[in-house]
């Protein structure tokens, strides 16, 4: 039997409201940025994510999430805001 073997973009995505979506802070990863400086590109130019497409996770959403996540603690002990969720739109 085959094992299963994911794409590193693949173990990026989870399931979120029902979405497939990816946190800001791997969109950040794949583009080379800080995830402060997508951040901050998102708030000046907030009209252009729509709600089906872009959406912060509550408070809930992400410490259920963050128990998912295996990444450091360093990482997760440096989040100081819920983090935004991309859909597949």
């Amino acid at each position: 039997m085959e094992e299963s073997k994911t794409t590193p973009i693949q173990s990026m995505i989870y399931e979120i409201r029902g979405h497939k979506v990816m946190l800001d802070r791997d969109l950040a990863q794949l583009y080379g940025v800080k995830v402060k400086r997508l951040n901050e590109s998102i708030k000046r130019n907030i009209d252009r994510f729509p709600s089906d497409f872009m959406f912060q996770l509550t408070q809930d959403e992400w410490i259920v999430l963050r128990s998912q996540i295996a990444t450091s603690n360093e990482y997760l002990s440096k989040v100081r805001f819920n983090p935004y969720a991309f859909t597949e739109l």
